[in-house]
């Protein structure tokens, strides 16, 4: 798929594992010296056209107590009466 959506994975932290791991292979280094980096990005799952040449798009993720600004992609103040907010593509 060109986006993976997190919230339907039973155990997440092994999907992003894996990530790891098939990068480290495919750059021939070591899993213990490379760690996760991320951009929010403002297309939707559905606008995504292609896989990124490394790592993987992820959707479905929400944040409680904040929201992510769609025009600044960060972190802002959540709306009122507003618990969850959907998290933008990673």
């Amino acid at each position: 798929p060109r986006a993976y959506w997190i919230s339907g994975f039973y155990f997440p932290q092994a999907f992003l594992t894996g990530i790891l791991q098939n990068h480290a292979r495919a750059q021939q280094i070591s899993i213990d010296t490379i760690s996760y980096s991320f951009e929010w990005i403002t297309k939707s799952a559905d606008e995504i056209k292609a896989a990124p040449p490394s790592g993987c798009y992820i959707h479905g993720m929400y944040i409680e107590g904040a929201r992510i600004d769609a025009s600044t992609l960060a972190l802002a103040e959540s709306r009122p009466k507003v618990l969850f907010e959907q998290a933008p593509v990673v």
